[in-house]
């Protein structure tokens, strides 16, 4: 058995088996024994499993969530202040620059300090940065806080991740990933009209609010999330070893399967995005209501909310392999359609294919990276993933824009190819998990 603490390890042996087959009691500080194969994985079963300490992080990710308000409000916030367009417009890539730099800044220290450190100087330290950009008095110290709050506010991304696979038996890694990106979903579909309503007071109440869920979120990981994880012998077989001499983000690109599918996930989130940018401009440019672009973005919106859990529970326990096969391959053929005809049945069937790839794969796509690579590597292996998808969101509305003036309608056709060579990318990219003989135990945690 391997046991963690911070970021070492020592070992000891494992219990031998019991010949009578009589079920052992766990020695003080090891895993309780594996639970037996349920026909019930379904999310209730899940959570009612799952440690406290998952649950007290998908809480806190939940109340973060609610009040993500810079991003949407600080365009607003800016011009408000007297500056330019063009300056509000810069100062929000910065921060979508700031978002891909703290995915891997996040990874690293995930694995160096481990996830709740991590965690905790995510949630502190960006709220202290938050609340001064009320007070910086010129432009280039208001874009080095937008940065640092972007880079710092991001390091508990892979840091949760990380501990929620720390905390949860692999069989249900999948689904309690689908009840993260929940959280998400729901916090990111809440935050603007909790946002509107404090705007209504001052921008003041609306940055001490972000900056309050913060430190909620601070004092969440400092009371209930562990220092130590201790995980069984049996997950350690899981991983691919690693690349010899080399250590941190070069040993994850030394890893030439890993490495493709990091190129998938770039390219399936540069034609995901378009939805926001060139899928508008197309509607508009067909003369079309753009009524109808507000209902397929609501439809994909109540689809993925409502649904994602359900079709969890069905495909977690499919062929990784096939799940991302439809995951990846699907977005392809929902923005094909959009190239056949500009009428609005067209644009609501292909915006219906391409939200059945998100709720059939996006779990087991964001869960994957976890299971990837060696454990100590654990943090930037998700890291990696995490940057490449924000840097993919970031240069995707630039670049369909600009190809969609460029040829029009074509547009969809070229992001379907691009995202049908994603999908071979990440075939040929994911391994197969590993399984060892029995299924890996839950983790033990201990807060001291």
């Amino acid at each position: 058995m391997t046991a963690v603490v911070g970021n070492e390890e020592t070992t000891g042996p494992a219990r031998p088996a019991d010949p009578t087959g009589a079920e052992r009691p766990a020695q003080p500080g090891t895993a309780p024994p594996a639970p037996p194969e349920k026909d019930d994985d379904g999310v209730i079963v899940t959570l009612r499993e799952t440690s406290r300490a998952a649950k007290a992080l998908l809480l806190g990710v939940f109340v973060n969530k609610l009040a993500a308000f810079i991003q949407i409000y600080l365009v607003l916030f800016l011009t408000n202040r007297g500056f330019s367009p063009t300056q509000a417009g810069l100062a929000l890539g910065v921060y979508g620059a700031g978002a891909v730099a703290g995915s891997l800044i996040g990874g690293s220290l995930s694995d160096r300090i481990g996830p709740r450190a991590a965690t905790l100087v995510s949630m502190t330290g960006s709220a202290a940065l938050i609340v001064s950009i009320l007070y910086l008095p010129t432009y280039p110290l208001l874009l080095g806080a937008i940065f640092l709050v972007s880079t710092v506010g991001q390091f508990y991304r892979p840091a949760a991740q990380v501990l929620l696979t720390e905390l949860t038996p692999k069989h249900r890694l999948v689904m309690i990933t689908a009840v993260y990106r929940l959280g998400l979903n729901l916090g990111m579909t809440a935050a603007p009209l909790i946002g509107a309503a404090l705007l209504s007071v001052s921008y003041n109440a609306l940055f001490w609010g972000e900056a309050a869920a913060a430190l909620t979120f601070a004092v969440i990981a400092s009371l209930a999330l562990p220092r130590r994880v201790s995980r069984p012998a049996a997950e350690q077989k899981t991983a691919e070893p690693e690349p010899a001499g080399r250590s941190g983000y070069r040993a994850v690109l030394a890893d030439r399967r890993y490495s493709l599918y990091l190129v998938a996930v770039l390219l399936t989130s540069i034609v995901y995005c378009q939805y926001t940018a060139t899928l508008p401009l197309d509607v508009a440019a067909a003369g079309v209501s753009l009524w109808w672009y507000g209902a397929a973005v609501s439809l994909n919106g109540f689809i993925v909310i409502t649904c994602e859990l359900a079709m969890t529970k069905v495909v977690q326990r499919w062929p990784i392999r096939l799940t991302a096969l439809l995951g990846l391959g699907l977005v392809s053929v929902g923005y094909a359609i959009y190239a056949i005809s500009p009428l609005p049945v067209w644009f609501m069937v292909g915006t219906l294919v391409w939200t059945l790839s998100e709720i059939i794969g996006g779990p087991t796509v964001f869960a994957y990276p976890a299971m990837a690579g060696p454990e100590r590597l654990r943090g930037r292996y998700i890291g990696a993933m995490q940057s490449v998808f924000g840097l993919g969101t970031a240069l995707g509305p630039v670049l369909g824009t600009l190809v969609w003036f460029q040829v029009g309608r074509s547009v969809w056709l070229w992001a379907a190819l691009v995202a049908a060579v994603a999908t071979v990318a990440g075939l040929l990219g994911m391994r197969t998990p590993a399984t060892g003989a029995e299924e890996p135990q839950p983790a033990a945690a201990s807060a001291g």
